[in-house]
Protein backbone atom coordinates (compact mmCIF):
# COMPACT_ATOMS: atom_id res chain seq x y z
CA UNK A 1 0.00 0.00 0.00
CA UNK A 2 1.75 3.24 -0.74
CA UNK A 3 1.24 6.78 0.04
CA UNK A 4 -1.59 7.69 -2.17
CA UNK A 5 -3.64 4.17 -1.76
CA UNK A 6 -5.85 2.91 0.64
CA UNK A 7 -8.07 0.06 0.91
CA UNK A 8 -11.17 -0.71 2.94
CA UNK A 9 -10.37 -4.02 5.02
CA UNK A 10 -12.68 -6.54 5.41
CA UNK A 11 -13.18 -7.23 9.00
CA UNK A 12 -15.71 -6.40 11.95
CA UNK A 13 -18.42 -4.88 11.15
CA UNK A 14 -18.66 -1.22 11.89
CA UNK A 15 -21.96 0.13 11.16
CA UNK A 16 -24.72 -0.44 13.34
CA UNK A 17 -27.56 -2.69 12.52
CA UNK A 18 -30.19 -0.09 12.56
CA UNK A 19 -27.93 1.88 9.76
CA UNK A 20 -27.95 -1.70 7.59
CA UNK A 21 -31.37 -1.81 7.70
CA UNK A 22 -31.62 1.46 6.28
CA UNK A 23 -29.44 1.08 3.28
CA UNK A 24 -30.76 -2.23 2.82
CA UNK A 25 -34.06 -0.36 2.60
CA UNK A 26 -32.87 2.35 0.00
CA UNK A 27 -31.39 -0.25 -1.80
CA UNK A 28 -34.98 -1.87 -2.35
CA UNK A 29 -36.53 0.97 -2.86
CA UNK A 30 -33.64 1.66 -5.65
CA UNK A 31 -34.13 -1.83 -6.87
CA UNK A 32 -37.83 -1.74 -6.65
CA UNK A 33 -37.94 1.45 -8.92
CA UNK A 34 -35.58 0.61 -11.55
CA UNK A 35 -37.83 -2.65 -11.96
CA UNK A 36 -41.18 -0.91 -11.96
CA UNK A 37 -39.70 1.43 -14.70
CA UNK A 38 -38.58 -0.96 -16.86
CA UNK A 39 -41.79 -2.68 -16.80
CA UNK A 40 -43.60 0.57 -17.47
CA UNK A 41 -40.75 1.51 -20.54
CA UNK A 42 -41.37 -1.81 -22.01
CA UNK A 43 -45.32 -0.95 -21.66
CA UNK A 44 -44.76 1.85 -24.21
CA UNK A 45 -45.31 4.45 -21.36
CA UNK A 46 -42.15 6.44 -20.76
CA UNK A 47 -40.26 8.32 -23.66
CA UNK A 48 -36.68 8.28 -24.48
CA UNK A 49 -33.88 5.68 -23.41
CA UNK A 50 -33.89 4.10 -20.24
CA UNK A 51 -30.76 2.43 -18.13
CA UNK A 52 -30.58 0.71 -15.37
CA UNK A 53 -28.47 -0.14 -12.14
CA UNK A 54 -29.29 -3.34 -11.21
CA UNK A 55 -26.10 -4.64 -8.86
CA UNK A 56 -25.19 -1.41 -8.14
CA UNK A 57 -27.60 -0.05 -5.48
CA UNK A 58 -24.80 -0.50 -3.05
CA UNK A 59 -22.07 2.07 -4.41
CA UNK A 60 -24.97 4.83 -4.28
CA UNK A 61 -26.38 3.85 -1.45
CA UNK A 62 -23.04 3.61 0.55
CA UNK A 63 -21.63 6.52 -1.51
CA UNK A 64 -24.52 9.28 -0.86
CA UNK A 65 -25.30 7.92 3.05
CA UNK A 66 -21.61 9.18 3.56
CA UNK A 67 -22.36 12.43 2.22
CA UNK A 68 -23.20 15.89 3.67
CA UNK A 69 -27.20 17.62 2.84
CA UNK A 70 -24.59 20.37 1.41
CA UNK A 71 -22.28 18.53 -0.71
CA UNK A 72 -22.99 17.82 -4.30
CA UNK A 73 -22.57 14.97 -6.95
CA UNK A 74 -23.04 14.79 -10.93
CA UNK A 75 -24.30 11.10 -12.18
CA UNK A 76 -24.28 9.18 -15.15
CA UNK A 77 -26.70 8.26 -17.76
CA UNK A 78 -27.23 5.18 -14.98
CA UNK A 79 -28.54 7.78 -12.54
CA UNK A 80 -32.05 6.75 -10.84
CA UNK A 81 -30.38 5.24 -7.97
CA UNK A 82 -27.75 8.30 -7.12
CA UNK A 83 -30.87 10.38 -7.69
CA UNK A 84 -32.90 8.66 -5.07
CA UNK A 85 -29.80 8.02 -2.25
CA UNK A 86 -29.16 11.63 -2.47
CA UNK A 87 -32.62 12.88 -1.52
CA UNK A 88 -35.12 12.74 -4.52
CA UNK A 89 -38.65 11.74 -3.78
CA UNK A 90 -39.38 8.52 -5.67
CA UNK A 91 -42.73 10.41 -7.08
CA UNK A 92 -40.00 13.47 -8.69
CA UNK A 93 -38.12 10.84 -10.48
CA UNK A 94 -41.45 9.27 -11.49
CA UNK A 95 -42.76 12.37 -12.91
CA UNK A 96 -39.65 13.20 -14.94
CA UNK A 97 -39.45 9.99 -16.48
CA UNK A 98 -43.14 10.60 -17.41
CA UNK A 99 -41.88 13.72 -18.81
CA UNK A 100 -44.44 15.94 -16.53
CA UNK A 101 -43.80 19.32 -15.19
CA UNK A 102 -43.94 17.75 -11.75
CA UNK A 103 -40.36 15.97 -12.41
CA UNK A 104 -37.09 16.77 -11.14
CA UNK A 105 -35.84 18.19 -14.28
CA UNK A 106 -39.43 19.59 -15.08
CA UNK A 107 -39.56 17.03 -17.86
CA UNK A 108 -37.71 18.21 -19.68
CA UNK A 109 -34.47 15.62 -18.99
CA UNK A 110 -36.21 12.29 -18.95
CA UNK A 111 -33.93 9.37 -17.63
CA UNK A 112 -30.48 10.57 -18.33
CA UNK A 113 -30.96 14.21 -17.15
CA UNK A 114 -31.92 13.79 -13.40
CA UNK A 115 -31.52 17.25 -11.46
CA UNK A 116 -32.19 18.18 -8.30
CA UNK A 117 -29.82 20.88 -7.24
CA UNK A 118 -31.54 21.66 -3.98
CA UNK A 119 -30.61 18.28 -2.53
CA UNK A 120 -27.47 18.50 -3.89
CA UNK A 121 -27.81 16.89 -7.76
CA UNK A 122 -25.93 18.76 -10.44
CA UNK A 123 -27.46 16.29 -12.80
CA UNK A 124 -27.31 13.27 -14.93
CA UNK A 125 -25.20 13.56 -18.23
CA UNK A 126 -25.91 11.30 -21.36
CA UNK A 127 -21.99 11.94 -22.15
CA UNK A 128 -19.71 9.62 -20.97
CA UNK A 129 -17.27 11.04 -18.67
CA UNK A 130 -19.58 13.83 -19.11
CA UNK A 131 -19.94 15.12 -15.11
CA UNK A 132 -16.61 15.24 -14.34
CA UNK A 133 -15.17 18.47 -15.42
CA UNK A 134 -18.49 20.11 -13.70
CA UNK A 135 -17.66 18.58 -10.36
CA UNK A 136 -14.12 19.83 -10.33
CA UNK A 137 -15.49 23.13 -10.81
CA UNK A 138 -17.68 22.62 -8.25
CA UNK A 139 -14.90 21.71 -6.30
CA UNK A 140 -12.75 24.55 -6.96
CA UNK A 141 -15.51 26.89 -6.15
CA UNK A 142 -15.64 25.20 -2.84
CA UNK A 143 -12.10 25.64 -2.20
CA UNK A 144 -12.08 29.20 -3.20
CA UNK A 145 -14.92 30.07 -0.72
CA UNK A 146 -13.53 27.93 2.20
CA UNK A 147 -16.45 25.93 2.34
CA UNK A 148 -16.16 22.63 3.78
CA UNK A 149 -18.32 20.94 1.41
CA UNK A 150 -16.99 17.96 -1.30
CA UNK A 151 -18.28 17.76 -5.01
CA UNK A 152 -18.88 13.28 -6.46
CA UNK A 153 -18.85 12.62 -9.85
CA UNK A 154 -19.90 9.12 -10.53
CA UNK A 155 -18.66 7.42 -13.62
CA UNK A 156 -18.03 3.86 -15.48
CA UNK A 157 -14.54 2.01 -16.04
CA UNK A 158 -15.30 3.01 -19.70
CA UNK A 159 -14.99 6.86 -18.77
CA UNK A 160 -11.50 6.59 -17.81
CA UNK A 161 -10.35 6.27 -21.06
CA UNK A 162 -12.24 10.15 -22.18
CA UNK A 163 -10.33 13.29 -21.88
CA UNK A 164 -12.39 14.35 -19.75
CA UNK A 165 -11.29 11.88 -16.97
CA UNK A 166 -7.63 12.90 -17.51
CA UNK A 167 -8.15 16.52 -17.73
CA UNK A 168 -10.62 16.71 -14.76
CA UNK A 169 -7.88 14.59 -12.49
CA UNK A 170 -5.41 16.34 -13.67
CA UNK A 171 -6.67 19.69 -12.39
CA UNK A 172 -8.57 18.28 -9.44
CA UNK A 173 -4.70 17.45 -8.00
CA UNK A 174 -3.11 19.95 -9.28
CA UNK A 175 -5.54 22.57 -7.37
CA UNK A 176 -5.97 20.20 -4.28
CA UNK A 177 -10.01 20.58 -4.79
CA UNK A 178 -12.29 18.50 -2.76
CA UNK A 179 -13.57 16.12 -5.03
CA UNK A 180 -14.77 12.46 -5.24
CA UNK A 181 -14.13 10.50 -8.37
CA UNK A 182 -16.35 7.31 -7.57
CA UNK A 183 -15.10 4.46 -10.47
CA UNK A 184 -18.19 2.45 -10.31
CA UNK A 185 -16.28 -0.11 -12.48
CA UNK A 186 -18.56 -2.93 -13.88
CA UNK A 187 -16.40 -4.29 -16.08
CA UNK A 188 -18.09 -3.36 -19.16
CA UNK A 189 -18.51 -0.08 -21.08
CA UNK A 190 -21.40 -0.78 -22.85
CA UNK A 191 -21.24 -4.29 -24.58
CA UNK A 192 -17.26 -3.89 -24.61
CA UNK A 193 -15.92 -5.63 -21.69
CA UNK A 194 -12.61 -3.83 -19.88
CA UNK A 195 -10.06 -6.74 -21.63
CA UNK A 196 -10.84 -4.96 -24.96
CA UNK A 197 -10.97 -1.11 -23.85
CA UNK A 198 -8.31 -0.99 -21.02
CA UNK A 199 -4.48 -1.29 -20.99
CA UNK A 200 -5.15 -2.27 -17.53
CA UNK A 201 -6.41 -5.58 -16.05
CA UNK A 202 -10.06 -4.26 -14.66
CA UNK A 203 -8.66 -4.64 -10.61
CA UNK A 204 -5.86 -2.42 -11.19
CA UNK A 205 -7.89 0.07 -12.52
CA UNK A 206 -7.47 2.26 -9.38
CA UNK A 207 -3.76 2.54 -10.70
CA UNK A 208 -4.75 5.40 -12.81
CA UNK A 209 -4.86 7.67 -9.87
CA UNK A 210 -0.60 7.24 -9.55
CA UNK A 211 -0.22 8.99 -12.48
CA UNK A 212 -1.55 12.30 -11.18
CA UNK A 213 -0.69 11.67 -7.05
CA UNK A 214 -4.16 11.24 -6.12
CA UNK A 215 -4.73 9.38 -3.57
CA UNK A 216 -6.70 5.88 -3.96
CA UNK A 217 -9.22 4.39 -1.66
CA UNK A 218 -10.76 0.93 -3.25
CA UNK A 219 -14.01 -1.21 -1.76
CA UNK A 220 -16.08 -3.96 -2.90
CA UNK A 221 -19.06 -2.29 -4.53
CA UNK A 222 -21.56 -5.19 -3.75
CA UNK A 223 -20.67 -4.57 0.17
CA UNK A 224 -22.60 -1.27 1.20
CA UNK A 225 -20.99 -1.00 4.96
CA UNK A 226 -17.18 -1.00 2.80
CA UNK A 227 -18.41 1.68 -0.07
CA UNK A 228 -19.78 3.37 3.27
CA UNK A 229 -16.83 2.86 4.84
CA UNK A 230 -14.68 4.01 2.24
CA UNK A 231 -16.52 7.49 1.41
CA UNK A 232 -16.37 8.46 4.99
CA UNK A 233 -12.92 8.05 4.92
CA UNK A 234 -12.54 9.94 1.13
CA UNK A 235 -14.70 12.66 2.31
CA UNK A 236 -12.30 13.27 5.75
CA UNK A 237 -9.88 13.77 3.13
CA UNK A 238 -10.54 16.25 0.32
CA UNK A 239 -12.33 18.55 3.28
CA UNK A 240 -8.80 18.10 5.30
CA UNK A 241 -7.34 20.41 2.23
CA UNK A 242 -5.26 16.82 0.88
CA UNK A 243 -6.54 17.11 -2.49
CA UNK A 244 -9.10 15.05 -4.28
CA UNK A 245 -9.85 11.25 -4.02
CA UNK A 246 -10.30 8.56 -6.75
CA UNK A 247 -12.62 5.77 -4.40
CA UNK A 248 -12.25 2.45 -6.99
CA UNK A 249 -15.29 0.53 -6.34
CA UNK A 250 -15.57 -2.78 -8.22
CA UNK A 251 -19.36 -3.63 -9.00
CA UNK A 252 -21.42 -5.68 -10.80
CA UNK A 253 -24.36 -4.43 -13.92
CA UNK A 254 -26.84 -7.48 -13.26
CA UNK A 255 -28.76 -5.97 -16.17
CA UNK A 256 -27.78 -5.45 -20.08
CA UNK A 257 -26.86 -1.64 -21.13
CA UNK A 258 -29.87 -0.29 -21.54
CA UNK A 259 -33.42 -1.77 -21.58
CA UNK A 260 -34.07 -4.12 -24.88
CA UNK A 261 -29.96 -4.95 -24.86
CA UNK A 262 -30.26 -8.73 -25.89
CA UNK A 263 -26.37 -8.70 -24.67
CA UNK A 264 -25.22 -11.24 -27.01
CA UNK A 265 -21.45 -10.01 -25.57
CA UNK A 266 -22.43 -12.06 -22.51
CA UNK A 267 -21.78 -15.67 -21.55
CA UNK A 268 -25.33 -16.34 -20.32
CA UNK A 269 -24.08 -18.79 -17.37
CA UNK A 270 -21.94 -16.37 -16.32
CA UNK A 271 -24.43 -14.02 -15.89
CA UNK A 272 -26.62 -16.23 -13.96
CA UNK A 273 -23.55 -17.22 -11.70
CA UNK A 274 -23.27 -13.38 -11.03
CA UNK A 275 -27.04 -12.53 -9.87
CA UNK A 276 -26.84 -15.20 -7.37
CA UNK A 277 -23.23 -14.57 -6.22
CA UNK A 278 -22.88 -11.16 -6.34
CA UNK A 279 -26.37 -9.57 -6.00
CA UNK A 280 -25.71 -6.67 -3.08
CA UNK A 281 -29.42 -6.93 -1.44
CA UNK A 282 -29.87 -10.39 -0.60
CA UNK A 283 -25.83 -10.40 0.56
CA UNK A 284 -26.91 -7.67 3.26
CA UNK A 285 -30.23 -9.68 4.05
CA UNK A 286 -28.04 -12.73 4.68
CA UNK A 287 -25.58 -10.56 6.68
CA UNK A 288 -28.27 -8.86 8.86
CA UNK A 289 -29.85 -12.24 9.59
CA UNK A 290 -33.07 -11.07 8.04
CA UNK A 291 -35.91 -13.25 8.14
CA UNK A 292 -38.31 -13.99 4.93
CA UNK A 293 -41.23 -11.95 7.30
CA UNK A 294 -38.98 -9.22 8.12
CA UNK A 295 -37.55 -9.17 4.06
CA UNK A 296 -41.06 -9.09 3.09
CA UNK A 297 -42.32 -6.14 4.97
CA UNK A 298 -39.75 -4.21 3.68
CA UNK A 299 -40.04 -5.37 0.09
CA UNK A 300 -43.93 -4.41 0.52
CA UNK A 301 -43.63 -0.94 2.10
CA UNK A 302 -41.00 0.07 -0.55
CA UNK A 303 -43.36 -1.47 -3.55
CA UNK A 304 -46.24 0.73 -2.49
CA UNK A 305 -44.06 3.74 -2.72
CA UNK A 306 -43.17 2.51 -5.94
CA UNK A 307 -46.66 2.01 -6.93
CA UNK A 308 -47.97 5.64 -5.67
CA UNK A 309 -45.15 7.25 -7.43
CA UNK A 310 -46.53 5.95 -10.47
CA UNK A 311 -49.87 7.34 -9.89
CA UNK A 312 -48.31 10.34 -8.67
CA UNK A 313 -46.49 10.95 -12.59
CA UNK A 314 -49.44 9.72 -14.66
CA UNK A 315 -51.58 12.43 -13.00
CA UNK A 316 -49.01 15.18 -13.23
CA UNK A 317 -49.09 17.73 -15.52
CA UNK A 318 -48.40 17.42 -19.13
CA UNK A 319 -45.87 19.99 -21.01
CA UNK A 320 -47.20 23.14 -22.90
CA UNK A 321 -45.83 23.00 -26.07
CA UNK A 322 -45.33 25.98 -26.15
CA UNK A 323 -42.65 25.57 -23.86
CA UNK A 324 -40.56 22.68 -26.01
CA UNK A 325 -37.64 25.37 -26.74
CA UNK A 326 -37.55 26.58 -23.21
CA UNK A 327 -34.38 26.74 -22.10
CA UNK A 328 -32.23 26.16 -25.29
CA UNK A 329 -29.66 28.28 -25.83
CA UNK A 330 -28.15 27.38 -28.62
Amino acid sequence: MTAVEEKAQPGKKRVSDDVLRAFFREMLLIRRFEEKVEERFRAGELPGFLHVAIGQEATATGVCAALAPEDVIASTHRAHGHAIAKGTSVDRIMAELYGKVEGCSGGYGGSMHLYDVEVGNLGANAVVGGGLPGIVGAALAFRMRDEKRVAVAFFGDGATNTGAFHESMNLAQLWKVPAIFVLENNGWAESTPASQQLPLPVDELGKRAAAYGTKLIEADGQDVEAVYLAALAARKHVVSGKGPVLLHLRTHRLTGHYIGDPQVYRDKDELRRERDANDPIPLLAARLGLSDEEQAAVDAEVTAEVEAAVEFAKAGTEPRPEDALKYVYA
